[in-house]
């Protein structure tokens, strides 16, 4: 079974295809296959292929202005600092309390046996 975004991802693959060849055979051969006058078809397919282009370059630029008008600023590097040096005065704070309880022993760590140890023993 093929994924959603596989789906999408073929029909883009097969519309592009045929955009493509359809492109060529215009630009390649009009007049024999449709009877046009082949200079007027060739400037007006170059000229189509070079707005969608033109067009397609714009909306990237407006796509990332529109991202940066809408992101937030980062923090100023002095906020960023002052909140590390609080962070590291509060670690320090706490590692005495820590020191003050009992100290734990670390539990061992049962024995593993390895499948071949195990197969040995039955």
């Amino acid at each position: 079974m093929v994924s959603k975004d596989q789906g999408i991802g073929g029909a883009i693959l097969i519309v592009c295809v045929i955009v493509a060849v359809g492109y060529v055979i215009l630009v390649s051969v009009p007049q024999q296959l449709f009877g046009l006058n082949a200079t007027t078809v060739r400037l007006d397919a170059v000229l189509v292929l070079v707005s969608i282009a033109f067009i397609a370059i714009l909306a990237i630029g407006a796509w990332i202005g529109w991202t940066m008008a809408t992101t937030p600023p980062p923090k100023p590097i002095e906020e960023i600092s002052v909140e590390i040096e609080e962070k590291k005065e509060e670690e320090k704070k706490e590692e005495p309390k820590a020191e003050e309880a009992a100290p734990v022993k670390p539990a061992e760590a049962p024995a593993t046996e390895d499948k071949a140890t195990v197969k040995k023993k039955k």
